[in-house]
């Protein structure tokens, strides 16, 4: 079918409002059309492979760090921000079209390519998961399942499916295994969805929530933990949302006074002044 009949358009288009630094492509499964290369295309398939394909793809952060901060991150630094940028769109590319429409593409490592210098993805969908009642279940591609659980157990196999191979590649390079490389994928399913549904609107972000809760409840293996919300109390009784991230993203090491506000290294006293601030702002 062609890419505008493509039952994830709709949703990419609304990433790409919600996010304008990310634009998504879908490629016509049936044209068998070659994914783009050259330039600043790089396809999961071929960072999987590590060596130069990896090299290249992780001397840009290498350079922005330096760039930005003045100084080097140790090698395993850089590699875990060289994940993080890959894996946060990748997860969100199969994340959003079950979030906004209940479908779910199965996207192979192979199936992906990104630009991030220009902020553009473009993916070859090998089929998609969705509900009966669902208008694109007869379309070509299209695996129904039965129920919600089902299609979040869809949503889990196929964000493993990408990203299990990258992990073999990157965990090396990161100084890290099994346990803390999916606490990692933990954190970008989650915290990638819920900051794109906070953009679209307090509903979807309360939605999101919910829905997250269901997907990660903490016994989903591979992933590491749950969706880990919770509430803090602000200075006048406000409810702060926040979370806590199965893994650390390293960012300390580079700038030991600015840590994330949902990283385990962050007190809840600090989360609260942070959270207050940004409210106000």
């Amino acid at each position: 079918m062609p890419a505008a009949a493509s039952p994830l358009t709709t949703a990419y288009a609304r990433l790409a409002e919600a996010y304008p630094g990310l634009t998504v492509e879908v490629l016509d499964p049936a044209a068998r059309e070659p994914l783009p290369e050259g330039g600043g295309w790089v396809t999961g398939a071929g960072l999987a492979k590590g060596g130069a394909h990896l090299d290249a793809f992780l001397a840009w952060d290498d350079a922005q760090v330096l760039r930005d901060y003045g100084s080097r991150a140790r090698p395993d630094v850089v590699a875990s921000f060289g994940l993080h940028r890959y894996a946060w769109p990748a997860c969100l590319l199969i994340t959003l079209p079950w979030f906004l429409h209940r479908r779910v593409p199965r996207l192979p490592a192979a199936h992906v390519a990104y630009d991030r210098t220009a902020g553009r993805m473009t993916v070859r969908p090998a089929s998609f998961a969705c509900l009966p009642d669902d208008p694109a279940a007869t379309l070509p591609g299209a695996v129904v399942v039965p129920d919600e659980e089902a299609l979040r157990t869809e949503v889990r196999a196929a964000v493993a499916e990408h990203l299990e191979p990258l992990l073999a590649a990157f965990g090396p390079r990161m100084r890290r295994r099994g346990r803390a490389l999916w606490g990692m994928v933990t954190d970008e399913i989650v915290e990638g969805l819920w900051y794109v549904a906070g953009v679209l609107g307090e509903t979807e972000e309360r939605r999101a929530v919910r829905e997250l809760e269901l997907l990660l409840p903490g016994a989903t293996r591979p992933y590491v933990g749950s969706a880990a919300f919770r509430a803090l109390t602000g200075p006048d009784g406000e409810p702060l949302p926040t979370r806590d991230r199965a893994s650390c993203c390293m960012f300390y090491t580079v700038r030991p006074e600015d840590t994330c506000v949902t990283c385990p290294r962050t007190c809840d006293t600090d989360r609260i002044a942070k959270l207050t601030t940004a409210a106000a702002a």
